[in-house]
């Protein structure tokens, strides 16, 4: 089964814990700090694999979640960053953010990385919070949480060359008679359920890869038919070749069916219609065809080349395959080799905090920031929760809630945590 979107649940790796620990030394208080560091825990990395030419294995399994790092040891030894999980796709593959819509990563090239999800850094240990003041501190940090998030998967076929047209003018007959693939042909519409890909070799020793598309037809940019599953196939391909039904088979207007694709491309990608174009007249061994064919050519003028063929007895069949890979040499490659691009966009500003008050009087705090802030604090110690109540001073959440109306002895609450307002 040939999969080209899905939408998964990705969870790089929490940061290990801090550890806060001491060793025995002469004339220092407690022996002094020698609590390690947590390690970072793994990222999610997607990778490109020629091998692949599907997200078939995004079918079975919608969840990935990396390797917490590994918590501080004792004499201040530092804890295993967890490895990566490295998810392999098929090149062509665009990731994309599923809340926000932006894309994560756009992977066409063998080999190609990119990190979806970052994971967590791992939380410190009491070595860290030493000062002259505070010698044996009784402090050490959570591991940061790794990032999360839901994305959308979505592969792009990458061929040099993509066939276009209605329905049953004979995309998959052509592919199967100058390739080795083997597409289902049926005498009905939408036979062709989804991309088919061959490599097609010239008398001259060239070769090209040519995809057969699913069928058009009117409305599908706005996703009538197959709609947007067969048009972001075309997006990749270096060279459009429209195929038309000359023979009026299904009693349609040759140029009106031209016209048409174009009209879909276009309102689907503008740039597409500047896509090189060839035009094949199929099925010109049937009656009325070379008619047709006359017509056809009067009313599109010399805008683009025309071959007329029969992919059923395999005439004409030569030189439109010339005629692609002359075409192909003259249109350059897309870079082969992933260059690292930075995208500068504006992104709104995310408080560190936000504040609401509930029915019961509570007040609850929330908010990305604070939020890592807290998971990142161990409320096992005294120090460590005078440090979070600092911490929160500091951010202004003190004022904030004065400001909002909250009394001594209000309850705050943070995720599970609840508390008092003391002033």
């Amino acid at each position: 089964m040939f999969v080209d979107q899905v939408t998964v649940f990705v969870k790089a790796g929490d940061g290990g814990n801090g550890l806060v620990a001491y060793r025995r030394e002469k004339y220092v208080p407690k022996g002094g700090p020698a609590g390690g560091d947590g390690g970072n825990g793994g990222d999610i990395v997607f990778e490109v694999d020629e091998g692949l030419n599907t997200l078939m294995d995004f079918r079975y399994n919608r969840h990935f979640k990396a390797k917490r790092g590994e918590n501080g040891m004792s004499k201040g030894k530092h804890g295993k960053n967890a490895d990566p999980l490295v998810v392999y796709v098929p090149p062509g593959t665009t990731v994309y953010d599923k809340d926000t819509g932006s894309v994560l990563a756009d992977l066409t090239a063998s080999k190609q990385r990119a990190v979806i999800v970052q994971g967590g850094r791992g939380g410190r240990g009491n070595m860290r919070f030493a000062t002259p003041n505070n010698p044996a501190p009784n402090i050490a940090e959570n591991g940061e949480p790794g990032q999360e998030k839901d994305i959308t998967v979505e592969l792009k076929v990458i061929a040099d060359v993509g066939l276009v047209g209605f329905p049953s003018v004979g995309k998959s007959t052509l592919l199967s008679v100058v390739s080795a693939a083997k597409p289902k042909i049926a005498d009905y519409h939408f036979t062709t359920l989804a991309p088919n890909l061959g490599v097609v070799a010239t008398e001259d020793q060239r070769s090209f890869v040519m995809a057969d598309l699913p069928g058009l037809i009117e409305g599908a940019h706005e996703g009538v038919g197959l709609g947007h599953q067969f048009l972001r196939h075309v997006e990749r391909t270096r060279l459009i070749v429209h195929v038309i039904d000359m023979a009026r088979t299904e009693e349609r207007d040759p140029y009106e069916d031209f016209t048409k694709i174009n009209v879909e491309l276009s309102e689907y990608d503008t740039t597409l219609l500047d896509r090189p174009q060839i035009i094949i007249a199929n099925k010109m061994d049937m009656p009325g065809a070379e008619e047709n064919l006359q017509q056809f050519k009067k009313k599109l003028g010399d805008r683009l080349p025309v071959y007329p063929i029969s992919a059923l007895t395999k005439n004409g069949l030569k030189e439109v395959l010339f005629a692609i890979a002359d075409q192909l040499e003259t249109i350059p490659k897309a870079e082969q080799e992933h260059q690292e691009k930075v995208h500068y966009r504006y992104e709104k500003q995310i408080a560190n905090f936000n504040i609401h008050r509930e029915s019961d009087g509570t007040f609850v705090l929330s908010g990305e920031k604070i939020e890592r802030l807290f998971k990142m604090t161990d409320f096992s110690t005294d120090e460590s929760v005078q440090r979070f109540a600092r911490q929160l001073r500091k951010m202004g959440v003190d004022e904030a809630l004065r400001q909002r109306g909250a009394l001594d002895g209000d309850s705050v609450r943070l995720l599970d945590f609840e508390f008092e307002f003391v002033e």
